[in-house]
């Protein structure tokens, strides 16, 4: 297990960690939560050997292998897919291993490193490597791709599946969901759950917590916190802990007041002199409780837009996608990427834009917002449409040098040049007002933009948005750096804009809290989506499959003597010799030889059956004890143990978890194999 004693932790002059205590047991998911700057990242540095404690005790397991995500931008020509590979670095050291087993000539060597190898995962490990790549969102046809060919968000991607790659006891994961669209987050959260060693996460989506721990560790004060649970049932413990904490100061406080009243009123009486003397050192004895004090909650709103049109806009079989470059040569066609859409946008609608990545939902919601031009078809606006947008590369555009004072003005500037300005705040010391309501207030008025966070650099985005009073909102992913406070903020805000919302995001609790109706941007088109975001997740976790099923096919061909030594041994589909049978036709046989004909098939199907319905009663019966196991240990963990009984109870009950989850699908299989064979033979 991780121990922290009284632990205190420096960087600098600030102190991180003072005299803080925890424990983490083997096989927990702990998320990691508190303000920016609380720590957490520290915290991680001392975990991984970067930093360490300036005081007190910490210890970890000297034999734990630890994973976590590379910060570094990965610079190669490697292949994805080899890249990825090397992530598993007990694959690697039994390469190696070969590697001079065969240069030394010993057999033994060799026959040993061999088997290693194999028990290593060499057999796989390009299916698994794909299934990462795939699972994070990248497309069948860039496995081979060189590393150098992908963007900065693509590459950190790839880091993320070196990591889940590595085989680890401890994984540390630093904000893994910034670069993920909703597609990647979903099959990324189904891979966490399977995870079989101590994780710790730090993250700002709150489903995602929920989804993939089971613990809460709360950073605040320099102190350490643990909380059983995920990040909602922390929420709801630190605001049962917050009342009970204000409540009994408030009753210390009303004492603290009865007992100087006391002194106050006799100190000075012979006859009670005793009796406030008794008082005065009761008051010097008492233990004082501290105020609450709540960290500062960060609100805003959107102003009433000052006209609605209705509808907002109409779009009538227009293609969107990107033109042809301009070196080009002559007569290259543009790329189109969504296609044939005929759809109005009406005043009030909150919609939430889904699809999987690379479908084009970027592209539809800059051409909503004229960073590109429809290459075909209508779109008209309606009088008086005001767009509000936050693109996913909206913080780039912020000029790193000039403060956030000096943006406002320019965008005063702009807006009353084309002639778009209403009755907003214009003069320099409103709108030193303004960005005091989003927190940037004394010195970061005047503070460069280049020395911000990302989570500051989107606050100032969203305040010059609002400044604009826009009716309509385009979102493309807007809480990538926000904190889980701004991101609560941001939701109350849309909630109570009057205007029209359209958003992409992998939040789900923001697509949850805003959304009314989702629109689907799939296969080249725009179409309703007929669901909730369950739905969706569970469209996404079959499409994941598939992609993962083709690698595997793709990985599988082989010449045959290699694959049958590697593949996992299973009951291939049995040819049966099938006889139509049809009662309703006249036949030339005589009734005898009709039965005869039809015990025979009847034969055949059951000898073909049979393997696969004995593995079927075999799963199923596994599947019980497995069940009854998980029912007794859960009975067990009511009742009172030593912590690291408790540790082995939970690792015992993940495992049984994992199998019942593997058993599962095999049913599944064997099932679908017994229906084909009988369908063929009907």
């Amino acid at each position: 297990m991780i121990t922290l004693k009284n632990v205190v932790l420096r960087r600098g002059s600030k102190v991180i960690l003072d005299s803080a205590s925890v424990t983490l047991n083997p096989g927990e998911n702990v998320g990691l939560v508190g303000r920016n700057g609380a720590g957490k990242s520290s915290l991680f540095a001392m975990l991984n050997g970067s930093l360490h404690e300036d005081g007190g005790e910490f210890y970890i397991p000297a034999q734990w292998r630890m994973a976590q995500v590379a910060q570094d931008m990965p610079e190669t020509e490697q292949s994805a897919t080899s890249y990825v590979i090397e992530g598993d670095v007990v694959l690697q050291a039994a390469q190696l291993e070969v590697d001079a087993a065969e240069l030394s000539g010993d057999g033994d060597r060799m026959a040993h490193a061999y088997m290693d190898l194999y028990d290593s995962g060499a057999h796989d490990a390009q299916a698994r490597a794909q299934a990462l790549i795939l699972g994070l969102g990248f497309k069948i046809s860039e496995l081979d791709n060189p590393v150098n060919s992908f963007s900065g968000g693509w590459r950190m991607r790839l880091q993320l599946a070196r990591a889940l790659m590595c085989p680890s006891d401890l994984l540390l994961l630093d904000e893994p969901t910034n670069h993920l669209d909703l597609d990647a987050l979903v099959w990324l959260e189904a891979w966490l759950k399977r995870y079989q060693g101590t994780m710790l996460v730090i993250s700002h989506d709150r489903e995602f917590l929920d989804a993939v721990t089971d613990v809460t560790v709360h950073i605040e004060s320099a102190k350490l916190t643990r909380y059983g649970g995920n990040y909602s049932k922390f929420e709801d413990l630190r605001a049962e802990q917050m009342a009970l904490q204000q409540t009994a100061f408030s009753k210390q406080q009303d004492k603290i007041a009865h007992l100087q009243k006391f002194i106050a009123r006799f100190k000075a009486k012979a006859s009670k002199a005793k009796q406030a003397q008794s008082r005065v050192k009761a008051l010097d004895r008492m233990e004082k409780i501290a105020p609450l004090l709540a960290e500062a909650d960060f609100t805003f709103e959107f102003k009433e837009p000052a006209n609605l049109p209705n509808p907002m806009l109409s779009m009538q079989n227009a293609y969107f996608g990107y033109p042809a470059p301009e070196d080009a040569p002559e007569g290259t066609l543009p790329t189109v990427i969504v296609q044939n859409v005929s759809k109005s946008v009406l005043a009030g609608q909150r919609i939430g834009i889904l699809g999987a990545n690379g479908q084009g939902k970027s592209t539809l919601v800059k051409t909503v917002a004229r960073a590109l031009a429809p290459i075909q078809g209508d779109m008209t606006e309606g009088k008086g449409l005001n767009i509000g947008y936050f693109a996913q590369q909206e913080l780039d555009v912020l000029r790193p040098a000039d403060n956030p004072l000096e943006h406002m003005i320019r965008l005063v500037k702009e807006v009353t040049a084309a002639g778009k300005i209403g009755n907003q705040p214009t003069r320099e010391q409103d709108l030193r007002s303004f960005l005091g309501n989003f927190n940037f207030g004394g010195d970061m008025v005047k503070q460069a933009v280049g020395s911000m966070s990302g989570g500051e650099k989107a606050r100032l985005v969203l305040c010059m948005i609002v400044w604009q009073r826009p009716n309509l909102l385009l979102l493309d992913e807007p809480t990538n750096h926000l904190d889980l406070a701004t991101r609560e903020a941001l939701s109350m805000a849309l909630n109570e804009f009057e205007g029209t919302v359209m958003l992409v995001s992998h939040d789900r609790a923001l697509l949850r809290a805003v959304c009314d109706e989702f629109w689907m941007v799939s296969q080249g088109g725009v179409a309703p989506f007929d669901g909730d975001l369950d739905d969706y997740q569970k469209y996404l976790l079959d499409h994941a499959k598939r992609q993962r099923e083709e690698a595997k096919k793709s990985a599988s061909a082989v010449p045959a003597a290699a694959a049958a030594a590697a593949s996992v041994t299973t009951i291939a589909p049995v040819a049966i010799k099938t006889v139509a049978i049809n009662p309703n036709k006249t036949s030339a046989r005589d009734t005898s030889e009709q039965r005869k004909l039809d015990a025979k098939a009847r034969q055949q199907l059951s000898d073909a059956t049979k393997p696969l319905r004995k593995e079927l009663e075999k799963i199923d019966s596994k599947m019980q004890a497995l069940n009854t196991e998980k029912s007794n240990l859960q009975a067990l963990l009511t009742t009172t143990q030593a912590p690291a009984e408790i540790a082995q109870t939970g690792k015992r009950l993940k495992a049984i978890d994992t199998d019942l989850d593997a058993m599962e699908e095999r049913w599944l299989a064997v099932t679908e194999q017994i229906e084909q064979i009988e369908t063929v033979a009907v």
